[in-house]
């Protein structure tokens, strides 16, 4: 998910893995009062931050994109909320998720990023990530948008195979594709389903909207 194709760019999830690391670092340094130069980290940590605002986002698109040198958009931005770059409910947010509806999803399956549109110079098609399609029911789920995260996630547990395992990606006919059994993929359900699990013990609405089995 992380691969940077194509050649050497300012990838956008790169340089927001970045400010991860600082705004961490920052945390650990403040709660348990170890020496750290705190001053300077946070310095770069909000540099980073500005720089992502200012050219990670596409007035055109609406959208957060790949990298700064195109309007071309990436799963991988998925994590934007999740790691608390942004609120689940920023406006900017908001329409980079329905951008990502409209080009990177099909049913309940994403796609890293539209090859065509942003050429990796590797033969053949690819699948649709499985880490990336639990990634986009967290970030459904963390927007409010419940109903179809709850039905995403549910859609995604019948691509697993008897023993409950994915593969890296998976095909439009619902074959399992790349590296098997795939780690990050089980991550990524687990994270999916703590935070689908979380929002809908706050924000309860009918009998209709029930768990799945998966969250009992």
């Amino acid at each position: 998910m992380w691969e940077t194709r194509g050649g050497r760019q300012d990838f956008t999830y790169g340089r927001l893995m970045c400010w991860v690391a600082l705004d961490r670092g920052i945390r650990l340094a403040t709660e348990r009062g170890r020496p750290a130069p705190v001053g300077r980290w946070q310095r770069e940590r909000d540099a980073v931050y500005r720089q992502i605002m200012d050219r990670g986002w596409s007035p055109e698109r609406r959208a957060f994109r790949q990298h700064y040198a195109t309007d071309v958009l990436d799963s991988s931005l998925l994590r934007m909320a999740a790691v608390g770059f942004i609120t689940p409910a920023d406006p900017m947010w908001t329409s980079t998720l329905s951008a990502m509806d409209a080009e990177l999803v099909t049913d309940s399956l994403v796609y890293r990023y539209d090859p065509a549109a942003s050429p990796d110079g590797l033969p053949g098609t690819e699948g649709t990530f499985s880490l990336c399609s639990f990634a986009y029911v967290n970030a459904l789920a963390r927007a409010g948008r419940l109903d179809k995260a709850r039905v995403t996630f549910e859609k995604m547990l019948t691509y697993a195979n008897h023993v409950g395992l994915y593969s890296e990606e998976i095909g439009l006919t619902g074959e399992q594709l790349g590296n098997f059994p795939q780690a990050f993929t089980d991550l990524a359900l687990i994270d999916a389903a703590i935070s689908l699990d979380r929002e809908l013990d706050l924000h309860p609405r009918s009998t209709t909207q029930r768990r799945s089995p998966a969250l009992s």
